[in-house]
């Protein structure tokens, strides 16, 4: 785990998973540019603008089996170094200079993503079922460039400090 949260790998696709890494992307209100969904009733919208995922996680289902790779969940952005279970709707992350998100929602794991699972098992990652294993929508407050390595600031609900988990 780095001594700082840090976005380790930033995700984007013209529709559909995995997502492939890019170096850097603008984060524009509408969501990363270079990135599309398909299904605009399940996915997009500007409180599904970003989605966000945990590289310790990903590790850990590694670790258990599944062949799960950054990006191949539909995040747009990995992140390493949060204390993944304390984030939830309300939270907000600062990332590099300018780029602030709120996040909004837990994201229902799509069956699509059944593949990178054993024994398809995508609920692996469902909040409902595994609490603290979910990747999390966010909407975004100020739109910039974030760039592979950029540092992250989580900010808790009714919190002016920022938290270095």
């Amino acid at each position: 785990m780095p001594h700082h949260p840090i976005l380790y790998q930033i995700n984007v696709s013209l529709g559909g998973v995995p997502k492939r890494s890019v170096p850097t992307a603008w984060v524009s209100c509408n969501g990363l540019v270079g990135d599309a969904q398909r299904n605009h009733v399940l996915h997009g919208g500007p409180d599904r603008a970003v989605c966000v995922f945990s590289l310790e996680l990903i590790q850990a289902l590694q670790s258990e089996g599944h062949e799960i790779t950054p990006g191949a969940t539909g995040e747009n952005l990995t992140i390493a170094g949060l204390q993944w279970n304390a984030l939830r709707p309300g939270c907000h992350l600062h990332i590099g200079e300018t780029v602030h998100l709120e996040l909004t929602a837990y994201c229902d794991p799509c069956r699509k993503n059944a593949r990178w699972f054993r024994n398809g098992d995508y609920r692996r990652i469902s909040q409902q079922v595994h609490p603290g294993w979910s990747r999390l929508y966010a909407r975004v407050l100020r739109e910039g460039y974030v760039h592979q390595g950029d540092c992250v600031r989580l900010f808790m609900p009714g919190s002016d400090s920022h938290v270095i988990c």
